[in-house]
């Protein structure tokens, strides 16, 4: 749904110049100059871009191109590497506009140039892109990013460091409620929660294969004068592995679910960043299930039911299936073929039993196992794995993981990596757009403000807030000396899914006139009222 390009401007290029940008843009559509595409030996398409000064050509040519023939398309006197297909000629393109101007650094690498990337997109039909820019609209109100600074959820400081999101108490509130339900919701169904350092001695990342396979994400190793090397984790495992060694595991111990909710570092680019959905340091509801064979399909199912049980509740519907398998790249993969089919026969099957459809995603699978991603859109519909199911035969190998089979032998478990409600940050960039602000009453930071009508009533006003608060609820007494028509229109600014105003006559007769979200009005006992809400919140309504 839309295109960029990234230019080395000699001189600065800003929003305001895209009109002209675009006017230019429709002259040259308007002489209907057909694309032609052109097949130049690797040795002409150096030296054609090396004659036009095109240096990043020169150097997509070096990493991109294979074999000795390079395809381009010729547009008047603009050249350009493209694999195409194109369409026939400018006169083709019926509707566009450009959108925004942002740095980027070439090839999404900071130690490499910024350039000017300016956005725009194309659609067949003027129609299409007067739905889309209004599509566009829509989705910057619900922006996680522009509403978590409004709603004062979460920041981003540089003196912390880019990637690095802090909590703000009202965001704060909001992820230990998640917590609490995805903790609870775990133990009921049998995981055994833990908590693990952020750190680990690097030769630990080495026996899993981190150290050599995911080197890029990880950050460098601390290094002491007495030789110790201490890496914080990208991922949960490692710990989770070593605690399943601690002790002899039987076959009845089996399946063992180790779950945690626990701190993740990964080096993302700076380019690459976005709000809570791409960051540096996150939370992941993760587990890791030691099963038998006989286990591995219920297990995989059930870890696909958990995560469709926790999307239900939260709200996440638009989300398609995508098996991540390995590619041909040998170097990239632990184990031979034979395992991975198994375990790509596996979370297939598993889906296909449950009546799910899925899409391949080829070259996508984690280092060790293929796994299925629960792929999710956010407001601007981009794409963005949220949960996700692996099935893993080269930890239990590498780690010589082994538990005591009914006939006294030793055999060797098979890992299920999961995360049921993927990574807090992301989970809770998802919610913020999902709901525009307005979270359900059970997750929302505030449940109810009282708002006394004059300061005669604030000790009924802090009765009512006291009872509400017996049963658990999140309420905040409004005792600002402002008006009370300010003070509604503040609550409605925060979303909360309920006012409760209370004057004389409320005190006298123990009652409250709630006000709700959508502005709706009526009087109710306090007690009643106590007992909507509480049950509301019980019940994990949306």
């Amino acid at each position: 749904d839309g295109f960029y390009y990234d230019f080395a401007f000699t001189s600065p290029v800003s929003e305001s110049d895209l009109r002209a940008i675009e006017s230019r843009m429709r002259r040259i559509v308007n002489e209907d100059r057909p694309f032609v595409h052109e097949t130049l030996t690797r040795e002409e398409a150096v030296a054609e871009f090396r004659k036009r000064g095109q240096d990043y050509k020169l150097e997509l040519i070096a990493d991109k191109v294979e074999g000795d023939e390079v395809s381009i398309y010729r547009t008047g006197d603009f050249l350009d590497l493209c694999r195409g297909p194109h369409v026939r000629s400018t006169r083709d393109l019926k509707a566009f506009k450009l959108l925004r101007v942002a740095g980027a650094y070439w090839r999404g690498d900071e130690k490499k140039p910024q350039l000017t990337r300016i956005y725009g997109t194309a659609w067949p039909t003027p129609q299409q892109l007067e739905d889309y820019l209004k599509f566009l609209e829509e989705a910057e109100k619900r922006d996680h990013k522009k509403i978590g600074k409004e709603l004062k959820l979460f920041m981003v400081d540089d003196r912390v460091g880019p990637g690095l999101p802090l909590w703000l108490p009202d965001g704060a509130t909001i992820r230990r409620e998640l917590e609490r339900f995805i903790v609870d919701e775990e133990l009921m169904r049998g995981y055994l929660h833990v908590r693990t350092p952020d750190v680990a001695r690097l030769e630990l990342f080495k026996q899993s294969g981190h150290a050599q396979l995911y080197k890029e994400y990880m950050y460098p190793p601390m290094k002491f004068e007495d030789g110790e090397e201490l890496e914080l984790r990208p991922v949960n495992c490692p710990h989770h592995i070593v605690i399943y060694q601690s002790d002899l595991r039987s076959y009845r111990d089996l399946p063992m679910r180790i779950a945690e909710i626990g701190n993740n570092w990964r080096y993302e680019r700076s380019g690459t960043l976005i709000g809570m959905n791409r960051v540096r340091s996150f939370a992941l509801n993760d587990a890791h299930i030691f099963c038998t064979p006989d286990q591995l399909m219920g297990e995989v199912k059930g870890a696909i039911e958990l995560a469709l049980y926790f999307s239900d509740v939260l709200g996440i519907e638009d989300f398609s299936y995508q098996v991540s398998t390995r590619d041909d790249v040998k170097d990239k993969w632990l184990g031979g073929e034979e395992q991975w089919q198994e375990a790509q026969a596996a979370l297939m099957e598993a889906l296909e039993s449950m009546g799910q459809s899925y899409k391949i995603g080829v070259g996508e699978a984690a280092f060790y196992g293929p796994k299925i991603d629960f792929q999710v859109k956010d407001a601007h519909r981009r794409e963005f794995t949220n949960s996700t199911v692996q099935v893993d035969f080269q930890l239990p190998q590498r780690f010589d993981l082994e538990y005591v089979a009914e006939d006294g032998s030793r055999q060797r478990p098979i890992m299920v990596h999961r995360g049921a409600a993927g990574a807090m940050e992301r989970l809770f960039s998802y919610l913020i757009e999902r709901y525009a602000g307005a979270f359900p009453t059970w997750l929302h930071p505030v449940q109810v403000i009282v708002i006394p009508i004059t300061d005669a009533q604030l000790d009924y006003a802090r009765r009512v807030a006291d009872r509400l608060r017996s049963l658990r609820l999140r309420v905040e007494v409004d005792a600002r000396p402002e008006r009370m028509q300010r003070k509604i229109r503040d609550g409605q600014a925060r979303k909360v899914p309920y006012m409760a105003i209370v004057g004389a006559r409320e005190a006298e007769t123990e009652h409250v006139n709630i006000r709700n979200r959508p502005g709706d009005q009526v009087d109710s006992t306090l007690e009643s009222f106590a007992s909507m809400v509480a049950t509301e919140v019980a019940e994990k309504r949306r």
